[in-house]
């Protein structure tokens, strides 16, 4: 399919029990998620209190060459003090579709498009602390763009050419790669 072509998306189906809400106790709007803590009582009856990100989502390409390399990025992350290797991923604004979102970030963040989308999935990133869900998208039929977009102002990105047994190496040899690229590799690798 086409880049033009990807289907919009809902997310994954998940058997809602929300929690009763007693006490709002914190509420920060954040420029791309928000933050909040809750006095809630659980569906077990548990009651206590929670804290809560709550982010749009996030859209993550797996862009492959037609020789076969992944093309990552190794960015500079303030929360963890350091560069770590990723595919191009980007946060869902908000009216946005995810696939929308995936376009657009293959783009800015590794200066290649994609003629050829494929639904990798979607996952839960963190919930113990987040409701973020991940899109996952194969990108295959990739050209380099003469003139790729302006990346954003606070991305500090190097484009790296990996092929799948150098980028599994890195990742069984702990160097830092994020678990939402792990899980990536994991669900592109069996389509390859």
């Amino acid at each position: 399919m086409g880049a033009t072509s990807l289907p919009t998306y809902a997310a994954m189906p998940l058997d809602r029990e929300p929690p009763e809400i007693i006490e709002q106790k914190l509420f920060v709007k954040g420029r791309k998620f928000d933050y909040d803590v809750h006095r809630l009582r659980l569906p077990n009856g548990v009651e206590g209190e929670w804290e809560c990100i709550r982010h749009p989502g996030g859209a993550l390409a797996v862009p492959v060459t037609d020789d076969g390399k992944f093309v990552l990025v190794k960015q500079y992350r303030f929360a963890v003090e350091g560069r770590i290797l990723e595919f191009p991923a980007g946060t869902v604004e908000p009216g946005e579709d995810p696939a929308s979102t995936v376009t657009r970030e293959i783009e800015e963040e590794t200066g290649y498009s994609a003629s050829q989308w494929e639904h990798l999935g979607d996952f839960i990133l963190a919930p113990g602390y987040s409701d973020e869900y991940i899109y996952a998208y194969l990108a295959r039929g990739l050209t380099k763009l003469e003139k790729p977009p302006e990346q954003d102002d606070d991305e500090d990105i190097e484009v790296v050419l990996m092929t799948p047994d150098e980028l599994e190496a890195a990742i069984l040899a702990g160097e830092p790669v994020d678990a939402k690229s792990i899980s990536s590799f994991f669900l592109a690798k069996s389509r390859l």
